[in-house]
């Protein structure tokens, strides 16, 4: 088993990035799980008070059930993936079932900045992408997706995004094997990347065959 660890600051083309590399290999061979399923539970603040939770700091994450459902996938079990709701700011009763297989994908703004998430990943890539284009993103999917106006987006964007971005996320750069720049627009760096992800899946049936 593959784990790869996928980071970038927020509308950096992380996404993009993960269906490129799923599209280049067989159907089945990879599992995706996205940080932001981790958030811890809201339920109990008062929904007026949600809205002011800061979701861009690892205290957000409850990195302890990921770490456990990675290393229970290595161990070749079966996880129950908890999922969230960005709209009531909860965590839903509703779980997906992931399976083990060759390669997984753990994705988010902040799976590089936690040592033991980098522990346990064998490939660790930052996707980059300039501000600009950053924030016209996640102006364009916070709108559709999240009930948001572009003014209350904008206004995070200056109060949250931008400074955790500056303290957590931009520092992990460094621990990153793979940097790609123009986030999912860089084909030369995916192409590489998934060529790296083949072969070592390649190699792994090969001497499992053997």
């Amino acid at each position: 088993m593959l784990i790869i660890g996928i980071a970038g600051g927020t509308g950096s083309g992380k996404t993009t990035v993960v269906n490129k590399i799923i599209k280049s290999l067989p159907p089945g061979e990879v599992a995706v799980i996205p940080q932001d399923s981790y958030y811890k539970d809201s339920s109990h603040i008062p929904p007026e008070e949600r809205s002011k939770i800061n979701f861009d700091e690892p205290a957000a994450i409850e990195w302890s059930l990921l770490e456990q459902h990675i290393r229970l996938l290595k161990q070749g079990e079966t996880i129950q993936m908890p999922t969230y709701s960005y709209l009531t700011c909860t965590r839903q009763e509703k779980t997906i079932e992931i399976k083990p297989c060759d390669v997984v994908i753990v994705e988010g703004i902040l799976v590089l900045s936690m040592q033991s998430m980098r522990d346990v990943m064998d490939v660790k890539v930052f996707v980059d992408a300039d501000p600009d284009d950053r924030l016209i993103r996640v102006i364009s999917r916070d709108c559709v997706e999240r009930g948001r106006t572009p003014m209350m987006v904008i206004n995070r964007y200056q109060d949250v995004l931008k400074p955790m971005h500056q303290m957590y996320i931009e520092p992990a750069k460094r621990f990153a094997d793979l940097i790609v720049p123009q986030g999912g627009n860089n084909t030369v760096a995916i192409n590489i990347l998934t060529d790296y992800i083949a072969g070592r899946i390649g190699n792994t049936n090969t001497a499992t065959t053997k």
